[in-house]
């Protein structure tokens, strides 16, 4: 089912390339050097992007990173030279039935297309800058389960996606950035590597997780990223040998007065119900459930949670995915409260693909959880 998927969402990528191919193929003029320049252009970047995914691991750091990141700023580029090509024929299509602008066609579609590059610029250069620069979300939550007036900060952080992309170098700030808020607890909320822990091993990034301070304790969970790698217990395993908590389908109670449960990504279609996996506990004392998909919020209140942490959606990571993303879920990105149940789902410290945050931003998320 897997690999259907991939190679169906591979042939729906390779259609939108022919098309946009052609298309600016079509609005460049005619004797022009652009057009074989353009062509080769883009095959080139479709190809660097195709190799990065499937043989970036065979390639040395420094080389898998810059195709990486060419490859993957392509991906962009096809997206919105696809949205911007099916508007110009949408004119086209008006014309021709209308014939308000019967000979002037090749110069609209020449300078829409230039134009729509020009955009594409401005936009990639703003969303790399709002990558690189990640946002402090603070929240200021309380609970009235058990009433004993303390405070727990809790430091949040989902999707970082260690790997080729997110480097050693970045993991680096990234743990500047945690420790700078003086948490409790630091709680990641699944895709802390993005597929392979291969990347992940060879620049020895356990030197840095390790240096996450959290009297409390550093707990993370799968995403579907994790389940992805080379087993699925294999990014577990690397981060235990960071000092960080795996939950998988578990409960731990923290500090003896508040649990923190942590389920298993649903892409593992094994993993136990909520109600199951919190038979037993008191529900009493505060619970703080970590689920990376935000799917079924109605499960954390139906079992007592005071606060739930997801991520998974990266807001869309660039418009207008963020857009969609606020349609396919309850909740796609941001603050809710159902009942008494708090949630937050994040859309993420670092990123899949392309380094660019259009419309959306990184984030690390700070909870002043007062029970």
């Amino acid at each position: 089912m897997r690999y259907g998927f991939i190679f169906v969402a591979l042939a729906i990528f390779i259609s939108f390339n022919a098309y946009v191919i052609t298309r600016g193929w079509q609005a460049l003029p005619s004797a022009s050097a652009l057009r074989p320049i353009y062509m080769v252009s883009l095959i080139a970047l479709f190809l660097m992007m195709l190799g990065t995914m499937i043989f970036g691991n065979a390639l040395p750091q420094p080389v898998a990173k810059v195709v990486s990141f060419v490859g993957f700023t392509y991906f962009i580029l096809v997206v919105y030279l696809l949205i911007s090509f099916l508007l110009v024929d949408g004119v086209r299509i008006a014309n021709y039935f209308i014939h308000f602008a019967p000979a002037g066609m090749q110069i609209f579609r020449l300078w829409a297309m230039v134009g729509t590059l020009g955009i594409i610029s401005i936009a990639l250069v703003w969303g790399n800058y709002r990558f690189n620069h990640p946002q402090i979300v603070t929240l200021n939550l309380s609970t009235d389960k058990p009433k004993q007036n303390k405070t727990l900060k809790i430091v949040a952080a989902s999707d970082i996606h260690l790997g080729i992309s997110i480097d050693k170098k970045k993991l680096q700030r990234y743990v500047q950035m945690i420790n700078d808020q003086h948490p409790d607890i630091v709680l990641l909320a699944g895709d802390v590597s993005d597929r392979s822990i291969v990347p992940v091993i060879r620049q020895n990034m356990a030197e840095e997780l390790r240096a996450i301070k959290a009297p409390l304790g550093v707990y993370a969970i799968n995403g579907n990223h994790e389940l992805y790698a080379e087993t699925p217990n294999a990014t577990a395993e690397y981060l235990k040998t960071a000092g960080i908590k795996v939950l998988r389908d578990e409960v731990s109670l923290v500090d003896s007065s508040f649990y923190v449960v942590g389920r298993d990504d649903r892409t593992n279609t094994q993993r136990k119900n909520l109600s199951e996996l919190v038979t037993g506990v008191d529900k009493n004392k505060m619970m703080i459930l970590l689920d990376h998909q935000p799917y079924h919020l109605q499960d954390a209140e139906q079992n007592s949670f005071d606060l739930q942490i997801s991520g998974h959606t990266h807001n869309g990571q660039f418009f207008p995915g963020n857009i969609a993303v606020k349609r396919m879920y309850e909740l796609g990105y941001g603050y809710l409260k159902k009942g008494k149940t708090h949630y937050y789902v994040s859309s993420g410290l670092g990123i899949w693909g392309p380094q660019y945050r259009i419309g959306t931003q990184s984030e690390l998320v700070v909870i002043n959880l007062k029970y």
